[in-house]
């Protein structure tokens, strides 16, 4: 019972999103006792554990039985359908960055603490409730990969085949309690802001229910219904969580008073919330400040040219070869936005990228050396973790 109890009392406190201070008054005890029963230090009384079991409406057998261990995360990642032989040969980097870069926060005692697991909100709730929890206010997050890896699920960025079709992986290793992010990088820089809050979403909801991957197509609306419908969950949280509507209409109102927003407007709000211009005409649009004409219109439009001459420099954009829907596009919407992702692949695809550690590992990578530095056979080890 002690080597599974504590990991048990543990997992339910935080599974009632209570700190240990909260869950401690909540029984009756001290925080003190509580920081000792989950550390292994102590062992409750029956009366105390009926206490706790009683509080978290749990089952008195909880505590005594630890349940069989889960699959390895990435076993059941290589075994996904998506996955063909390179991709896999990509993936298996992803798992190495993953292993190194646990062992660089074991070396320097640096862990990750995880945030709360959300459940029975709405998409556009839960984005409002984790940008209260994390003191965002309204304003635009402007590096949401660092914010993310802060808050528990780890990132990296890499460039994956094209031909794999993925613009992100997250995974959950449960028995290491340690959850990571993987951003195809071979994406624009706002597709990759977007693609990262898209997996921070199925951090803070799903990361019980296995490795997930996202094909390119959850993010066009007509296709994401196809999928699991966390996809479609995920899509709608990211888009709130990069750019709250509040923020949006107050700099409309305030700063442009137009009743027809123009296409450099649109790009300037785009920059301003650090996201790409069809993540952010889709926003616009299903606010009513574009409508379906003006859409259609704007999505057309390479807005790489254009940012650069009104602000002195471009961005990596979704253009559409040539300026127009591509044939195979077919009517309507969803035929115009496959035009602007099939445009991006070309683009990038003739882009060298190459994989992008966090500022954390890098800094984990140089305090490990540091830590380490009289031992020459593991200060070797640490220095080959860097990813290339």
């Amino acid at each position: 019972m002690q080597s599974v109890l504590p990991h048990k009392i543990r997992k339910a406190r935080e599974a009632a999103h209570l700190n240990q201070g909260a869950f401690a008054r909540a029984v009756g005890l001290s925080s003190e006792y509580i920081s000792l029963l989950e550390a292994g230090k102590r062992t409750p009384s029956m009366a105390t554990l009926e206490k706790l079991a009683t509080f978290l409406n749990r089952d008195l057998t909880y505590f005594f039985h630890e349940k069989p261990a889960p699959p390895d995360a990435f076993t059941l990642l290589f075994r996904a359908d998506s996955v063909d032989g390179k991709t896999r040969e990509e993936l298996q980097r992803f798992r190495r960055y993953c292993d190194d870069y646990l062992r660089l926060e074991n070396i320097t005692g640096r862990r990750l603490e995880s945030a709360p697991l959300y459940a029975g909100l709405s998409p556009d709730r839960m984005a409002d409730e984790e940008r209260r929890r994390l003191g965002l206010g309204d304003e635009p997050i402007r590096d949401v990969f660092a914010l993310i890896e802060t808050n528990g699920c780890r990132v990296y960025r890499m460039p994956l085949p094209e031909e794999s079709k993925v613009s992100g992986v997250f995974i959950y290793l449960e028995q290491k309690e340690a959850a990571f992010a993987l951003v195809n990088n071979g994406q624009s820089l706002g597709r990759q802001a977007f693609s990262a809050a898209h997996e921070y979403c199925h951090y803070l909801k799903d990361r019980a229910e296995g490795p997930v991957i996202d094909s390119p197509d959850v993010f066009i609306d007509e296709y994401a219904s196809l999928y699991h419908p966390r996809e479609p969950f995920a899509q709608a949280f990211a888009a709130r969580f990069l750019m709250p509507p509040d923020k949006i209409k107050d700099m409309i109102e305030k700063d442009f008073r137009a009743q027809r927003l123009t296409f450099d407007q649109v790009l300037y709000l785009k920059r301003y919330f650090g996201v790409s211009a069809l993540a952010m005409l889709r926003t616009l649009r299903t606010m009513g400040f574009v409508s379906k004409a003006q859409y259609d219109e704007f999505v057309r439009i390479d807005p790489g040219p254009r940012e650069k001459d009104l602000f002195g420099r471009g961005s990596e954009e979704e253009p559409v070869p040539g300026g127009s829907v591509p044939p195979s596009g077919g009517a309507g919407e969803s035929g115009v936005v496959a035009g602007a992702v099939a445009g991006v692949g070309n683009l990038l695809a003739r882009i060298k990228r190459k994989p992008i550690p966090s500022d954390r590992y890098r800094l984990l990578q140089k305090e490990a050396i540091r830590k380490i530095a009289r031992d020459r056979e593991l200060r070797k080890a640490v220095q080959g973790t860097l990813p290339t």
